[in-house]
């Protein structure tokens, strides 16, 4: 039987915010990186694990891309030749939380598109607030970008209510092997305002490591939505003003050209 691509990543969230009041949280957490490919083997061959079914841990398409019962693949295939990035049929590996007894909410999902030679051919950021809107941004990688890719956009969707409009966003990422690093450094006119990441180690994915994750994180997908909504709460209690909730960008997904270039991330 071929390996499977698909697996688990066990690590930590992290979260800093520097200004005007300082805080910091960290959670341990799973993410799963699935093959958009071995979705169906996997439903298949993996006990415990449902693809577009209701399982104890499962995968729904209609919880990612554009939100309908599409092939996922076929949607970010699409995108990418609307953005000019050449589609070889090679490999798109998603790395987001999974349904947990029937309920997931996703802040940031990370779309990893190969060609068939194994180069990475663009990145895709998926976010997702708690006010049930998504926006998707597309980053071409370069050649060459292959140990670290860096990125970076304004910041385009309203996410948190404690966070203005007029930010960009940097992204650090050390793509999926044996760990994954992922890093994102927000900042205005002002400089530094969040440093967020995740960082994880590899798991293979089969039967045994999705009772294990069962077990050892039983109410994670829950306590991503109550953590988001308990650390708001102390913002709150801290004095940070709230910020008016803009309307959603007409387009959902920002395509963003390998000229536009952010403030170089630090993070020390």
């Amino acid at each position: 039987m071929t390996e499977l691509k698909s697996a688990f990543y066990v690590g930590s969230v992290m979260h800093r915010r520097v200004r005007p009041r300082k805080h910091r949280l960290t959670y341990r957490v799973f993410s799963m990186l699935v093959d958009l490919d071995e979705l169906t083997t996997l439903d298949r061959t993996v006990a415990g694990f449902g693809y577009n079914r209701l399982r104890p841990l499962s995968f729904y398409d209609r919880d990612h891309g554009p939100g309908r019962n599409v092939p996922l693949k076929q949607w970010v295939e699409q995108e990418l030749r609307d953005a000019g990035v050449p589609v070889d049929g090679g490999p798109i590996r998603l790395l987001c939380y999974p349904r947990m007894f029937g309920y997931a909410f996703n802040p940031l999902s990370v779309y990893f598109c190969y060609r068939k030679s194994g180069e990475l051919s663009a990145v895709l950021h998926q976010v997702n607030n708690t006010f049930h809107q998504r926006h998707t941004y597309l980053f071409p990688v370069g050649n060459g970008e292959t140990e670290v890719v860096r990125q970076a956009c304004p910041k385009e969707m309203y996410v948190s209510p404690f966070i203005d409009m007029a930010m960009t966003y940097n992204f650090r990422i050390k793509p999926p092997r044996d760990e994954i690093a992922i890093s994102i450094h927000e900042a205005d006119n002002d400089g530094a305002l969040l440093f967020a990441s995740f960082a994880g180690m590899r798991v293979p994915f089969t039967s045994g490591t999705v009772w294990r994750m069962l077990t050892t994180y039983p109410l994670m997908t829950l306590k991503v939505i109550g953590g988001i909504h308990w650390e708001a709460l102390k913002l709150w209690i801290k004095g940070i003003p709230l910020v008016h909730r803009p309307d959603p960008p007409a387009a959902a997904v920002s395509v963003i050209q390998p000229q536009v270039r952010g403030v170089e991330p630090c993070f020390d």
